[in-house]
């Protein structure tokens, strides 16, 4: 049959249509499993919102929201929720099929989702978004809970949303439901590591890829695309692996400096002015001149698609480390391939922070908290095993790491869903 959806027309380069490619590419490597590969193209299930709420000028404003569960095969739903004006149905759905992806990648015993909100966040007051999340979170609860589907912070959501959803969840339910999200403040039930848990995650894949391609760290050049938590905390690990961090880019601006940003201070920059622009440490440059930038190690991770065919063969580094989701389109993804540059795909590099989604969630159920040293070896033991893994897979059927990392977790998804059967 035909995986064409009536409510979703993907192009090529599109999120979905991205992600539909992706999982043709690995049917080949899949087996008598193959006859599952439908079940990846459809999400198990979609909810569109209406979220009116007042605001402080008495006006009543109305903002769509969205919560997709992808796949439930190998557990509840998980994924983030993000605020952002472009956000649409056909985005939220590639999000919650690459979140399938990147838990079974990792072997976490949960399935795919992903939520989100039309919207400009910086445009509300601190209670017009307070009101927002909570409507939202009373819109999708008749999908979610610790058991269903737990959301968790994404772009523009933050520990402060997370508290939120999970305070209207509980008292919607009439319990203190603290595994209904993760991401959470510390004294609500939140993990310690999760902040940095993402960035470190593409530090510990990274630094793994680079012995592999005998790259040293120490004077490497980075350039990093994003410098919010995910960009930044990995900016300082690569630093303190002796990495030069030459070049950044946010919404705010691009800056370059070959000799490297002094992080300290490119850090306390941003926290006072919101991005790296006007960064008194780097020179400024045009926004498109960042993918000619010597670097020898990129890390996009700002938002989807921004690694195009164009700017794919212009990049100069040896290796692209995927903090974002779906940064990076098919077609740009075979020209690195054949220019000899290694991509660290998004579904494995950037998992650390759902690794520690999954900690939270299980010290959560045991009301038992490790400390910050546990969480970090943990879940370097996961990333470096995941990726060995991954890493086979490839060499075994001379791939990419991305079709390599959807075989394995495409294997694992489809399996479950060919031993659970078909109900009724």
């Amino acid at each position: 049959m035909s995986s064409t959806l009536s409510y979703v027309t993907p192009t090529a380069d599109s999120p979905w249509g991205t992600y539909l490619m992706q999982v043709d590419r690995v049917v080949p490597y899949l087996g008598p499993l193959a006859r599952w590969v439908e079940t990846l193209k459809r999400p198990k299930r979609a909810l569109i919102v209406d979220i009116p709420i007042e605001l402080d000028n008495g006006e009543v404003a109305h903002f769509e929201g969205y919560r997709v569960q992808h796949n439930l095969s190998r557990g509840p739903g998980k994924g983030g929720v993000r605020y952002h004006p472009d956000v649409n149905l056909e985005e939220v759905m590639a999000l919650a099929a690459w979140m399938s992806i990147k838990n079974a990648a990792v072997n976490l015993p949960y399935g795919g989702a992903k939520g989100g909100i039309r919207v400009d966040p910086s445009k509300l007051s601190h209670k017009e978004l307070e009101r927002m999340t909570r409507r939202y979170t009373s819109e999708i609860g008749i999908i979610i809970g610790p058991q269903r589907d737990i959301p968790a912070p994404d772009v523009n959501t933050n520990p402060q949303v997370m508290a939120w959803m999970m305070d209207t969840y509980s008292m919607n339910t009439g319990s203190a439901a603290t595994g209904v999200v993760t991401g959470k403040p510390i004294h609500l039930g939140g993990s310690l590591g999760r902040v940095k848990a993402t960035g470190r995650g593409v530090f510990v894949t990274g630094r793994e890829a680079a012995r592999r391609i005998n790259l040293e760290l120490d004077g490497a050049r980075v350039a990093v695309q994003g410098f919010g938590n995910v960009g930044s905390a990995a900016a300082e690990l690569f630093g303190q692996a002796g990495a030069r961090i030459v070049a950044a880019q946010d919404h705010t601006g691009t800056i370059c400096n070959s000799k490297g940003f002094d992080l300290a201070d490119i850090t306390a920059h941003v926290r006072a002015t919101g991005g790296v622009g006007g960064f008194k440490g780097a020179e400024p440059m045009a926004t498109e001149d960042f993918w000619d930038v010597d670097c020898d190690i990129l890390i996009p991770a700002a938002l989807e698609g921004q690694i195009t065919a164009a700017r794919a063969n212009r990049i100069k580094a040896k290796l692209v480390l995927e903090g974002a989701n779906g940064p990076t389109v098919p077609s740009a993804d075979d020209i690195m391939a054949e220019r000899g540059i290694l991509v660290v795909p998004d579904v494995i590099c950037n998992a650390g922070g759902v690794t520690v989604s999954y900690f939270e969630w299980v010290q959560d159920f045991s009301s038992f908290f490790w400390t910050e040293d546990e969480i970090n070896l943990r879940l370097d033991k996961i990333m470096i095993g995941a990726l060995k893994k991954i890493w086979d897979t490839a060499d075994r059927h001379r791939i990419t790491l991305r079709t390599a990392t959807f075989a394995v977790a495409c294997e694992r998804i489809l399996t479950a869903r060919q031993e659970r059967g078909l109900y009724p």
